[in-house]
């Protein structure tokens, strides 16, 4: 069983807390409306030129595929592996082009012509911006984009509008959850021009304990600058979301240890698991790993957090299950990965 996104397949990450880094280039070709005003010959043309050229030219290789083309269910598997966005997924008329490595996905016809993001495991912040700006100066080399001297690049939203950047770290932060202390944390990162969303982005939950950060401004702010400032954030809310976590252990390690254990004995002997409650116990995993009371190797974690998403789970076996079938073969997965790891440790 294998995921396409190399934050989840690819690099060792000893982070639980950060598990992973992402940043998006917004661009739009000159001289073509922006997807929500063009006409369906101009997205063609769009989509031509752009899969064609990172199918046939682009250094690292890449696969493209169409929405029309594809199973809504691997759309969804498309999604839940951070690859696309729940818009273009929705979008008939778009595409995503995926490097040969998993690190780099293209969307096209989505919001913009073209939104080209990094995602890679831990805080990786600096590499995935080398990496997406590689790929957009490949791009640019070849494309006209739309610019404006004094604004920068041109996007379908204001607020997009400049470098067209977004940088964003995904974390995990139960205890900062559990000790109430996320909403003002939250509020607060605000004032360096930074807001949260949910696991999969703008108007979904957090999940699991599962956020996204990320930047606000892209007009007047250098991309470095963005990156720089992100970072700097999150390794503040790393190290509270660190001594909340210490300071729970040190009152009650008992319940903690208990809490760890008994998702544990869960998750590696459950016949019947569903997606929220598979949610809940690898988070509680993961809280165990990061308070030093658990040794599971991170990436299988992260691997289990994908695997166990719907449409990943039916995409990668190449099943259509039902909803009970599904959480039958949910607990399968996660129960056969998990003794296996446990395995190797013992021996």
């Amino acid at each position: 069983m294998d995921c396409r996104a190399k934050w989840v397949a690819g690099g060792e990450t000893s982070d639980p807390i950060v598990i992973s880094s992402r940043v998006r280039l917004a661009r739009n070709l000159k001289g073509i409306p922006f997807p929500g005003a063009m006409s369906s010959k101009e997205g063609s043309e769009v989509l031509s030129r752009v899969a064609t050229l990172l199918e046939q030219k682009a250094p690292h290789g890449y696969e493209v595929f169409y929405m029309a083309k594809m199973p809504q269910v691997e759309r969804l598997a498309l999604v839940e592996e951070h690859l696309i966005s729940y818009d273009l997924a929705n979008k008939t008329e778009g595409a995503v082009a995926i490097s040969r490595d998993g690190a780099t996905s293209v969307m096209l016809n989505e919001e913009d012509h073209l939104r080209i993001q990094a995602l890679l495991p831990g805080l990786s912040l600096e590499e995935a911006w080398q990496t997406a700006d590689s790929c957009d100066d490949f791009l640019e080399a070849e494309l006209d984009f739309a610019f404006h001297e004094d604004y920068g690049y041109l996007t379908a939203c204001p607020t997009n509008v400049g470098t067209g950047m977004r940088a964003s770290v995904m974390l995990h932060l139960p205890a900062l959850v559990e000790s109430r202390q996320i909403g003002r944390l939250l509020a607060a990162i605000g004032q360096f021009g930074l807001m949260a969303r949910g696991l999969y982005g703008e108007g979904t939950e957090a999940k699991g304990s599962i956020f996204q950060i990320s930047n606000q401004v892209t007009c007047g702010i250098a991309e470095d600058e963005i990156v720089r400032n992100l970072k700097a954030v999150v390794e503040q809310i790393k190290a509270q979301e660190q001594a909340h976590l210490q300071k729970m252990v040190a009152l009650q390690r008992a319940k903690i240890e208990d809490r760890v254990y008994r998702a544990l004995g869960l998750l590696t002997n459950a016949r019947v698991l569903d997606s929220s409650e598979a949610m809940v116990l690898l988070s509680e995993l993961r809280l165990g790993v990061s308070a030093g009371l658990l040794s599971l190797p991170v990436g299988v974690l992260s691997e289990l957090l994908v695997l166990m998403q719907p449409g990943v789970l039916q995409t990668v076996n190449k099943v259509n299950l039902d909803a009970l079938e599904r959480d039958i073969k949910r607990g399968e997965i996660v129960r056969r990965r998990l003794l296996e790891v446990l395995g190797r440790e013992k021996q």
